[in-house]
């Protein structure tokens, strides 16, 4: 069914009154803006020191087994050089004797290497449990921090979720009462403009956020509501100050009840 024909200045009102509307509707949103953003990011930060702390553990986990193995070089050394010192007891010549000798020198060498090792991934053990302690601690602070924030935006969103949808209901209503055309110009605009302000008053002789001064005809012909007129610079639709205060008192009447 065709929508009744209106004035201009009932378009404009209903247009003002669509734009108040939907700037509420992106206050709401403003006000929990940020905190999805920061319950994303703590998760995020989470999962990364949940990963660290993992990496940490099986990095404790491989020095530990290498502390083990340098331990069985060092049993094994031993338990070469205890061999290589019986048999030096029954050899023939002075050859054998020295090739043994030798082959106890290099096993005394592997373990004191092996020793050395040991207490160097002693040290990193020492280190990497003070990471991890470190790490668990900012876990624990960031879990918490979490918590903390999801229950501020759940807060949030049951305190501003009725709200939001009636004002949805209200944009949806309004916006049946404006043509086709209009309410495409006027979504069009909103969406290339800062703030989403498609529909602004003239404030001290400058369209709303505007530096740039609008001439006297075209602030009469605006006062006259006329016709629809939009702004050379920032393409926003123009209405009067005192329209405007009409709607805004109109409209902060009807806010007030959700």
């Amino acid at each position: 069914m065709a929508k009744k024909e209106v004035t201009v200045e009932q378009k404009l009102r209903a247009l003002y009154d669509l734009q108040l509307i939907d700037s509420r509707i992106d206050e709401i949103r403003n006000v929990r803006g940020e905190l999805p953003l920061e319950v994303h990011d703590l998760e995020d930060e989470i999962a990364g020191l949940s990963k660290r702390l993992e990496k940490l553990k099986a990095d404790l986990d491989t020095v530990d087994d290498a502390i083990k193995s340098k331990k069985n070089l060092i049993e094994e050394a031993k338990g070469l050089i205890k061999k290589y010192g019986d048999q030096q007891k029954n050899v023939r010549n002075n050859r054998e004797y020295n090739s043994l000798t030798k082959e106890i020198e290099f096993q005394e060498l592997e373990t004191e290497l092996a020793e050395k090792h040991i207490k160097e991934h002693k040290v990193q053990i020492a280190q990497k449990k003070e990471i991890i302690e470190q790490t668990k601690g900012r876990l624990e602070e960031r879990n918490k921090h979490l918590a903390h924030k999801k229950s501020e935006l759940d807060a949030i969103l049951a305190e501003t979720e009725k709200e939001e949808q009636a004002l949805l209901d209200k944009s949806a209503s309004f916006e049946k009462e404006i043509e086709d055309r209009l309410v495409q110009a006027y979504k069009r605009i909103r969406t290339n403009v800062k703030n989403g302000l498609a529909v602004v008053a003239i404030e001290r002789g400058a369209s709303g956020g505007s530096f740039f001064t609008i001439p006297p005809q075209v602030q009469m012909e605006i006062a006259s509501r006329k016709k629809i007129i939009t702004d050379e610079h920032s393409g926003r639709i123009l209405v009067d100050q005192q329209l405007a205060l009409e709607e805004k008192e109109k409209m902060n009447t009807m806010f007030a009840k959700f």
